[in-house]
């Protein structure tokens, strides 16, 4: 719709030019509505850490946790608050400390005691990572088990591998599945490690606690840091709320506080760009395989699924296509997450907040990318008989490498490799087929028979260790390595 003065009013990113993680459980997961939450949730955890420790009226924790609610926050109202302050947490911690007033005014002291706006947006978006990265991991086994399965069926389905764009030697479809499969496992082992160490943030106003312990110290109602504590106390006191903190929200508790020492945020990024890369092989390698003129797989057949606008035939390739535009994307986006490292000071000022976008962006094109692979994995159709009819189509020439091998001996390896590159060259000119080209050279006849060579020019005897290798890689577990 339009505004008095004709702007147009787009409305919440409905996912439009997006549709990758359109409609995903990543999508929600990582909304605003589930940021906001998670930030509630790390304000709430902070409450509940400092009763633990006996700094904060139980009560009153109890009071924040119930106040913690997204569905009681306007989530615009905050998102234009934040244009004053460069941040959404000074007014979500206004907003909150009104809506735990009005149940206990004597609990909205202790709303966000000695805390600061990073501790609780760092460890909100550590909560978001968490549960996205689980739904991650979730379909790259998905999709690792279907790719497996494809391995194990079409192991010895030979077909033609192919090196800078052309034929090369022959191959089979197990072999190149496995292959998917263990970037897939690879991608899910990188999820799995930084999913499991992702920490709180606790470190007041400049990384000091400092504010906490003060605030512990201040009428402490259950002695804590209290006001008569020790320099060793109030350090122990420290120590003891991260881990608090930590043991409320699920995380861990880290070491030092790294409001500018942004290894987690870059790790993140890191593996979320190391999947999107390895899901977009297996999307690269699907395009090429649907060609019309190879056609050797298929996406799954889904009714009004890949239509053109203009041209009624027409089936594209809808499942790789959206994968790889997250794997052309997200690379790009977890670049920009690692320049962030690059921040000045005690907090910096931009470095930090250009974070919040591109790691959302991240998350959700990536689990869009993972949850799309999964379908286009399990419904992949496979087509053998057009892999063999293709592998016929350079007349054996696919397995030169084999005859000159089997030549060498008796020719020399640079003789060998001549002689078959001529015969090959002649065997296109003329349009026959190598091996009669071959039959008529006293060089080779002298040591192969016509029967000989019909063997040795059979592409589907020469997949060389595909098959154990394949064999070979479905021994691994398609868990997560443990750590």
């Amino acid at each position: 719709m339009t505004g008095p003065a004709g702007a147009f009013d787009g409305g919440p990113d409905a996912g439009l030019l997006s549709p990758v993680r359109v409609g995903t459980p990543v999508e929600e997961a990582v909304g605003e509505t589930a940021w906001l939450q998670a930030v509630l949730d790390a304000e709430a955890a902070l409450a509940r850490a400092q009763a633990r420790l006996g700094t904060v009226p139980a009560a009153a924790a109890e009071a924040v946790t119930e106040a913690a609610r997204a569905e009681l926050f306007d989530v615009r109202a905050l998102a234009v608050a934040a244009r004053e302050t460069a941040n959404p947490v000074v007014g979500l911690v206004r907003a909150l400390t009104e809506v735990v007033a009005a149940r206990s005014p004597r609990a909205a002291e202790y709303v966000h005691r000695g805390s600061t706006s990073q501790d609780v947006l760092d460890t909100g978006t550590m909560l978001v990572c968490r549960r996205a990265l689980g739904l991650i991991g979730d379909d790259l086994a998905r999709t690792a088990g279907a790719l497996g399965a494809l391995a194990a069926e079409h192991r010895d389905t030979v077909m033609a591998g192919r090196t800078l764009a052309l034929h090369a030697v022959p191959t089979t479809f197990g072999l190149k599945a496995a292959g998917w499969r263990r970037l897939v496992l690879d991608a899910a082992d990188r999820v799995h490690a930084v999913r499991a160490s992702l920490p709180v943030s606790l470190g007041g106003a400049a990384g000091t606690l400092a504010g906490y312990l003060e605030y512990a110290g201040a009428g402490a109602p259950g002695g804590g840091a209290g006001p008569g504590a020790g320099p060793q106390d109030r350090q122990e006191y420290a120590g003891r709320l991260v881990e608090a903190f930590a043991s409320e929200t699920g995380l861990v508790p880290g070491g030092l506080p790294w409001h500018t020492l942004r290894t987690p945020v870059a790790d993140v990024a890191a593996a979320l760009g190391f999947v999107a890369g390895a899901l977009g092989k297996f999307a690269v390698d699907v395009q090429v395989l649907v060609r019309t003129e190879v056609g050797e797989v298929a996406e799954p057949d889904v009714a009004g699924r890949g239509g053109s606008s203009a041209m009624p035939h027409k089936r594209n390739p809808v499942l790789s296509t959206l994968i790889r535009s997250a794997a052309l994307q997200v690379p790009v986006l977890a670049a920009g997450l690692t320049q962030c490292l690059v921040a000045e000071d005690e907090r910096p000022a931009g470095a930090w907040h250009a974070e919040w976008l591109l790691l959302r962006e991240c998350l959700r094109l990536a689990g869009g990318a993972a949850w799309t692979a999964a379908e286009l994995a399990e419904g992949l159709t496979v087509h053998p008989g057009r892999m063999r009819r293709n592998l016929g189509l350079t007349g054996s020439q696919v397995v030169t490498e084999r005859l000159a091998a089997v030549l060498a001996p008796a020719l020399g390896r640079s003789r060998a490799k001549e002689l078959l590159s001529a015969a090959s060259l002649t065997a296109v000119r003329e349009g026959r087929p190598l091996a009669a080209v071959l039959g008529g050279l006293p060089e080779v006849t002298a040591h192969l028979t016509g029967a000989d060579l019909d063997r040795l020019l059979d592409p589907a005897a020469y997949t060389g260790a595909a098959p154990a290798l394949v064999a070979r890689a479905l021994t691994a577990s398609d868990e997560p390595k443990d750590l």
